[in-house]
């Protein structure tokens, strides 16, 4: 079982989607991603790619992250690299809350790389955490543009 991070916003579901279809962004929410090189013009379109670096400068890998589904103000699946650190499945989820908000949900798994060798829970251990202040960042650029999204 997948230990699933979990954030309440004021923001619309189609708000949240909006921050999660512009690629640009990425580096903005995503706790570890550094800079974004390129941005496929499809995205997110199942397929398409976000080019990407993670780290600290002046240690930096260059990646990528590709869409593997998306449901437009529903769900997005992606396959994000780090190098020789492996691969991790990322699901986010936004379901509509009560008023105009939404309830987002992002769980991680590692699928390849040594990080896959370790037993679940501890996986879920390392990447839980991130995804929580993942889920804070993506919340607070979703209610920037909402009226009534308050400062938390």
């Amino acid at each position: 079982m997948t230990k699933v991070a979990r954030k309440e916003t004021t923001a619309s579901p189609s708000r949240v989607w909006d921050v999660l279809a512009d690629g640009w962004s990425y580096a903005t929410w995503v706790v570890g991603a550094s800079r974004i090189r390129k941005v496929d013009a499809t995205w997110p379109a199942v397929g398409s790619r976000i080019h990407h670096s993670v780290g600290l400068w002046p240690v930096l890998l260059d990646d990528r992250t590709e869409v593997l589904s998306a449901t437009p103000e529903r769900e997005l699946v992606l396959r994000a690299r780090a190098w020789a650190f492996g691969q991790a499945e990322i699901r986010l989820t936004i379901e509509p809350a009560s008023g105009a908000g939404s309830t987002i949900t992002m769980s991680e798994h590692v699928v390849s790389g040594l990080p896959s060798m370790l037993p679940e829970f501890v996986q879920e251990s390392a990447v839980w955490p991130r995804n929580r202040e993942c889920l804070s960042r993506l919340t607070l650029l979703a209610q920037r543009a909402t009226p009534s999204g308050p400062a938390r």
